[in-house]
């Protein structure tokens, strides 16, 4: 990414003479009579020509990748230097940028795409267009746009090839744009250059309150009588329902081939997996014939904060495979999808943004936004994702937090850890609790045995008086 990139100050040659002049002109201000005017500004001249170009200095605030890891790993810094525009290139000022999945699994060196640390992640935003580069001759200064790059996108400014950029419809928002080039690209070209998608067909989409689930909804709705299959937890179900999904599944309390075989016995026509591992041999074994598995992902190999290598490891040991063989024999077909190797692409990526952005136009798709973040709070949107959380995109805005909110996000911390605090408290308070019934059990058993021990001494006493008499007889 040329967003790196920090060129050095210049000077010209007229500067140059100047900085000669203040060595031969202080003879002159030893008259006190002569006005102290000339000598004084030609001395500071030179002072302030050196100083503007300090003040002026181009800057700008980017989330950088320091090291795999945890969310703290991503980190808002400030670059210094106007990045340089080469042929065919655009500058970007960046309004808001896309979360995706791939982005969580980047964090933890899990997505090839993304070029080692430090790094700035993002692979959607929109914005204006600041400063066009020779041979641009489709964009200018001031068009607003959305933009789809391999990475570098998480950036207050942005330098992309202009064949990457798409003019923003009117009517749609800088969230809505930066919420629609990943998700409803990748969603398009499954259901309709792999899927071949028709009327009255069924189709499951995982995740189905997620981007990708969102968007396959909506354009399933573009198509008569699809019947449509959505896995996710039972508290996104009205959202999901409401959104064109006709069979919600908790994947979480029930088994979802079960619950689709329920209903469609035959199986499914289209199953778009992005989860990998086992649930990719479910999703084959539920296709009718001539349907098709369209696989896009290993949401399976995330789980938890950092990289986790059992998980990591269960995901591959599970992983799909098959002979073409039984392909013939099935009937089915197995097709794999993955956006980020279509960076080159660039005529397909722009047949299929346009088809969707006139989609937008006729008011047949409209992307939803869960939240948004700002850039210092992308610790917050990442944990949110990755929870779980989202119904919709989660969107990052370039936008500086103000004042109030940075002073209230320390009272937050706090309360979040007084709030761990109370809630150790209470669990020390619980252990107590069971250690103080457990002792007062314990009481209970030991209280009979002292009973017996008593008995016991009791009947040795009686013994011993029993005794004396016969003592005294002899």
């Amino acid at each position: 990414m040329s967003g790196d990139d920090a060129p050095a100050q210049q000077q010209n040659a007229e500067e140059t003479k100047q900085d000669n002049k203040p060595s031969e002109e202080p003879k002159a201000e030893s008259k006190p009579e002569s006005p102290p005017v000339s000598s004084t500004d030609a001395a500071a001249t030179p002072a302030a020509t050196e100083k503007v170009p300090e003040e002026e200095q181009f800057t700008y605030r980017s989330l950088v990748l320091s090291g795999y890891g945890g969310y703290d790993k991503v980190k808002l810094q400030v670059k210094k230097g106007k990045p340089a525009l080469k042929a065919g290139e655009v500058m970007v000022r960046v309004k808001a940028c896309g979360l995706n999945f791939a982005d969580l699994l980047a964090r933890q060196g899990l997505y090839d795409r993304l070029p080692s640390p430090p790094v700035t992640p993002g692979m959607e935003c929109s914005g204006e267009i600041e400063a066009v580069g020779e041979e641009v001759t489709d964009r200018k200064v001031g068009d607003k746009v959305l933009v789809l790059n391999r990475c570098g996108l998480w950036q207050e400014v942005a330098v992309v090839p202009a064949t990457h950029t798409f003019l923003i419809p009117e009517g749609m928002t800088f969230e809505e744009a930066a919420a629609l080039p990943v998700n409803y690209i990748t969603a398009y070209m499954m259901l309709f250059d792999f899927g071949n998608l028709r009327p009255n067909q069924s189709i499951l989409i995982h995740s189905a309150a997620g981007g990708v689930g969102i968007a396959a909804t909506q354009l399933c709705q573009t198509v008569k009588d699809v019947t449509v299959f959505g896995t996710a937890s039972a508290s996104k179900h009205e959202t999901i329902s409401q959104g064109g999904v006709t069979h919600c599944i908790d994947y979480r309390t029930r088994d979802y081939v079960e619950e689709v075989r329920k209903i469609s016995p035959k199986g499914l026509d289209i199953v778009l997996d992005p989860l990998g591992g086992s649930d990719t041999h479910k999703a084959y074994n539920l296709l009718k014939p001539m349907g098709k598995l369209i696989t896009y992902g290993a949401a399976n190999m995330l789980a938890g904060q950092k990289k986790n290598l059992l998980a990591v490891a269960k995901t591959w040991y599970h992983q799909f495979s098959i002979h073409t063989l039984s392909l013939i024999q099935n009937n089915k077909s197995v097709c794999g999808f993955h956006l980020g190797y279509l960076d080159g692409e660039v005529e397909v990526i722009q047949q299929a943004m346009t088809t969707i952005l006139d989609l937008y136009r006729q008011g047949k798709i409209k992307p939803r936004i869960d939240s948004t973040y700002h850039l210092e709070q992308v610790g917050d949107a990442m944990r949110r994702m990755q929870e779980r959380n989202n119904i919709g995109k989660v969107i990052l805005i370039t936008e500086p937090m103000p004042e109030e909110e940075k002073k209230e996000e320390p009272k937050k911390e706090e309360k979040k850890e007084d709030k761990k605090k109370e809630d150790k408290k209470k669990d020390d308070k619980k252990k107590d609790d069971s250690k103080k019934e457990d002792k007062k059990e314990e009481k209970k058993k030991e209280e009979p045995k002292k009973e017996e021990k008593n008995e016991e001494k009791n009947e040795e006493k009686k013994e011993e008086k029993k005794e004396e008499p016969k003592k005294e007889e002899k």
